[in-house]
């Protein structure tokens, strides 16, 4: 059976937008059409698209899946057994953080009593998924999967202490972001010390660090505008700023 894109879209509840998209980027292109143009999707083609929403359930960005797709290894049933595997995975540390959220329940209510440890648990794990949901797959096309879920990792096994002093590192990061940019100036005092917190901000989740890892996250602050919207909410233009500024610290500017 044949199916047009929006027929497509109305069974697998996603939007018409989106199976352009895919036909766009090369992801999913039916081969066969109507006399007036229409794509026609077979069969086959709802399998594939069964399978990229699978990846994309579990947050692959679409480059990498249609790497993955394309492959002459490509084996379905074997992507299958990954996904379920990682699925699990993902259940469980929804589970988890359902699991901490109950306990900060009955603690609050002081049937239980928890450790400084656990009640912040539940926060790193909203950090982290918050994160994926916004930015994951940007990141993990720029720094790839192993140093994103490194840093996620990391991110996990940090202590309240750390926990802490790096939500309180990012605040002052704000404020001297405003203070700095009233100078005009990103080669300023105030601008180089903006530029050295918001390195030791990022070694609190970044696995390792390089110059040019963080050269490249400043630039992509001012490319992505979702990235823009969280500095520029301090001060407009202040995005800009703070990507100068880093690149004059790193001596790139």
């Amino acid at each position: 059976m044949k199916r047009k894109v929006k027929e497509v879209a109305d069974l697998v509840g996603i939007s018409v937008r989106t199976l352009h998209h895919y036909d766009e980027i090369g992801l999913l292109s039916p081969e066969e059409s109507t006399e007036s143009g229409y794509r026609l999707y077979s069969d086959d083609d709802l399998e594939v698209l069964q399978q990229i929403l699978f990846f994309r359930e579990l947050d692959f960005p679409l480059k990498k899946i249609k790497e993955v797709i394309n492959s002459p290894s490509f084996d379905r049933h074997e992507a299958l057994g990954l996904h379920r595997k990682m699925l699990l995975e993902k259940r469980l540390k929804i589970d988890n953080m359902i699991t901490t959220i109950d306990k900060t329940l009955q603690h609050m209510k002081g049937e239980i009593q928890m450790t400084d440890q656990e009640k912040f648990d539940v926060f790193k794990e909203k950090m982290i998924s918050e994160n994926e949901q916004k930015y994951g797959e940007e990141i993990r096309e720029k720094y790839g999967d192993d140093t994103v879920d490194a840093s996620n990792a990391k991110m996990r096994g940090m202590s309240q202490e750390d926990y802490q002093a790096m939500t309180k590192l990012g605040e002052e990061i704000f404020v001297l972001l405003e203070k700095a940019y009233e100078t005009g100036d990103p080669a300023s005092d105030l601008a180089q010390e903006l530029a050295a917190k918001h390195k030791a901000w990022l070694m609190y989740s970044w696995p390792t660090y390089s110059k040019e890892a963080h050269a490249g996250l400043a630039e992509m602050y001012v490319a992505d505008e979702r990235f823009a919207a969280y500095y520029d909410k301090v001060v407009k233009g202040g995005t800009e700023f703070l990507r100068d500024a880093i690149l004059i610290y790193l001596g790139e500017k």
